[in-house]
């Protein structure tokens, strides 16, 4: 069966469906987007993405193209069409289609919206089977990064140089030397005291919904503050969160081992509680 993509209104097998040259997003990176992961027909933190969706289309001054419930009858007939139970879930919305130039165009054109879906295994049980590596890179990228824009050139070049170097992510780090994030995830570290840290929300992160999730149910206490390249490498635990890693133990960073190149107990601990999340949908 091909696959199915939902394009402004209408289902099409993915080979037929396409948007206009003129697009604002094919011209000017000028969108916004969502990425879900459905575990079993259910999707995960639904709540959590939809409301930032929501939140960064205002932020961009871009009207929503279908109320919230509209848009979740339509992820749902699309994993239906798919047939897909567990998977990705991919939302994109653009300004729209209109003769190119700068300025938002008047009258505002129709938002586009594109929603895809592909299959994706189910989260993994043994945290051991589950860890990572990284790389350290300087962030170049916007000024807000906390608006998940479609104009991702900078994350794609820093999953390139990870790619290249060997390893799965690239955690950045600011002209202050501080770490931001990963390219395309949250960075939590236990630092040299066994303090639990992540960057606390700026318009220099996105605020991630696995974050979030875990957030709201840890049972040990979070530092939400900044913490520097020197406490990066030289922290216990380093440990990815995000719609598709769920909690991902960095094991090695530039090369050298983390703590003692395994998975720590606080990374162990937030990967069951976060995968018995999932599996209580």
């Amino acid at each position: 069966m091909a696959s199915i993509a939902y394009v402004n209104g209408a289902y099409h097998p993915l080979r037929d469906a396409s948007v206009n040259i003129e697009d604002r997003g094919y011209q000017f990176g000028d969108g916004i987007y969502e990425v879900l992961y459905t575990y079993r027909g259910a999707p995960v933190d639904a709540e959590l993405h939809l409301n930032r969706l929501t939140r960064n289309l205002q932020a961009i001054e871009l009207p929503s193209p279908m109320s919230t419930a509209a848009l979740l009858t339509v992820i749902r007939q699309v994993l239906r069409l798919n047939r897909i139970s567990t998977g990705l879930v991919y939302i994109q919305v653009t300004r729209g289609v209109a003769q190119r130039d700068h300025p938002f165009p008047a009258p505002p054109p129709r938002p586009s919206l594109v929603i895809t879906a592909r299959r994706k295994a189910e989260p993994p049980d043994d945290i051991s089977t589950w860890t990572t590596t990284a790389i350290t890179l300087p962030d170049e990228r916007w000024g807000s990064c906390d608006i998940k824009s479609i104009n991702l050139l900078p994350n794609v070049l820093a999953r390139q140089a990870a790619k290249r170097a060997g390893a799965y992510e690239a955690i950045l780090y600011d002209k202050q030397d501080n770490v931001t994030e990963g390219a395309a995830s949250s960075v939590w570290i236990v630092n040299r005291d066994g303090v639990l840290l992540t960057r606390a929300l700026d318009r220099h992160i996105l605020p991630g919904c696995t974050r979030a999730a875990l957030i709201e149910t840890l049972t040990v206490p979070i530092l939400e503050a900044s913490f520097s390249l020197d406490d990066l490498r030289a922290a216990r635990e380093i440990f990815l969160t995000s719609a598709t890693s769920f909690v991902k133990p960095v094991t090695r960073l530039d090369g050298a081992p983390v703590g003692n190149g395994a998975p720590g107990m606080v990374a162990t601990a937030l990967f069951e509680q976060y995968i018995r999340r999932i599996k209580a949908l």
